[in-house]
């Protein structure tokens, strides 16, 4: 497929990622090999590998690709991890995560925007990505425990079903906090015992679910 974008590309990897502490070699790769600018709309293909989110319909966004990066690199994703995303939205990141561990089990609450996600991974040639409908907030326990679990959207508390599925050693990653700002949260499982880790600050659109944000809260 004919890419006109590999030297933005490049250009976002060094430039906005990697001069600003991103080691991760997984993650830059990933980031280089992803076509972004498959994963927004039509008309905003020239803004993909700029340093800022974008609207992707539905009230939701992609975030900006340093967050992108930050978030992922927090996982220490490896191949053969079993991931859990929480937030499928444009497909984006789960591209990222599948191109580094080879699966990734994805959710999305609005049914369009999982439907646009699936057209945007088979567009991008993606592979790995299986996206369920549902209420992410419950997790996902039929494939349960996760290495590793990703939430792409504002919660006020890490959400119970999340911690119960994680994996002795897994990682869970977050935005924490209350609707106007959050921090990234990273929170490591040892047996019964959450290790919790605090971020750079973060804003990001509400989780909204059972054990999330509720509708009327908004």
């Amino acid at each position: 497929m004919d890419d006109p974008f590999v030297q933005e590309r490049r250009s976002m990897v060094n430039d906005q990622i990697r001069s600003r502490g991103i080691t991760d070699e997984r993650v830059l790769v990933a980031m280089e090999e992803v076509p972004r600018h498959l994963f927004v709309p039509p008309d905003m293909e020239r803004d993909a590998y700029r340093d800022h989110p974008l609207p992707i319909g539905h009230g939701q966004t992609i975030s900006q690709p340093y967050i992108v990066a930050g978030m992922t690199a927090l996982l220490q994703l490896k191949p053969g991890d079993s991931v859990l995303e929480i937030g499928t939205g444009s497909g984006y990141q789960a591209a990222l995560i599948a191109g580094i561990t080879g699966r990734i089990i994805s959710m999305e609450r609005i049914p369009e925007v999982a439907r646009r996600a699936e057209e945007n991974l088979i567009r991008a040639g993606i592979h790995g990505v299986r996206i369920v409908i549902s209420d992410g907030t419950a997790g996902y326990p039929e494939e349960a425990p996760y290495d590793a679990i990703l939430v792409t959207a504002a919660t006020p508390t890490v959400p119970p079903p999340l911690l119960s599925q994680l994996a002795d050693g897994g990682r869970l990653v977050a935005p924490l906090g209350d609707r106007s700002i959050q921090h990234l949260v990273r929170i490591t499982r040892h047996g019964d015992e959450f290790v919790r880790e605090t971020f750079e600050p973060v804003r990001f659109v509400p989780l909204i679910g059972e054990y999330g944000w509720q509708n009327e809260d908004l």
